[in-house]
């Protein structure tokens, strides 16, 4: 990355809508969402120069983005938790994880049940509604597997649901 001003306007334009939906991820809070995502620009531009390009820029912004709320999770004095406020969001009709007969408090059980890097992913595809070629950048890996780690943690989560209904 150069030093232009330019530069990081087109980083800017090109990224902020994905560290967006990163940052929502987390916060399920649009407003909250939006200054986590300035407050990450502003980060990025303060140390660009350790921007030594080892990863994808979109790796760079996330961890700043992460960075960025677990401050203010400590700040605000709030438990750092990914998808708790899920519970009374409905989940996006795109994806066929939640049958209608299944209880979202266990579905959401089972998904704070998964292991890392499973569980980010899951809640990436679900709360952010991002493709999976924007969650392997984020994560640092292919969409391909963004694709197989979320489809997996999709089997877990709907064979605990099955299992706890039974």
């Amino acid at each position: 990355m150069n030093d232009s001003k330019d530069s990081m306007e087109r980083i800017y334009i090109e990224y902020s809508k994905m560290v967006y939906k990163y940052l929502f991820s987390f916060t399920h809070n649009e407003s909250i969402a939006e200054e986590l995502m300035q407050e990450t620009f502003y980060q990025a531009i303060r140390c660009q120069s350790r921007y030594d390009r080892s990863c994808k820029i979109t790796t760079w912004l996330c961890a700043i983005a992460k960075n960025q709320w677990r401050n203010y999770c400590k700040k605000h004095h709030m438990e750092e938790s990914l998808g708790e406020e899920l519970i009374d969001k409905p989940v996006p009709s795109s994806e066929d994880i939640v049958l209608s007969n299944m209880n979202k408090m266990e579905i959401m059980k089972a998904l704070h049940g998964l292991k890392e890097p499973q569980r980010e992913v899951m809640y990436l595809r679900l709360s952010a509604d991002l493709s999976f070629r924007e969650i392997g950048e984020i994560m640092g890996q292919s969409e391909n597997w963004a694709r197989v780690t979320y489809y997996r943690g999709k089997g877990r989560v709907l064979e605990e649901v099955r299992n706890n209904g039974s």
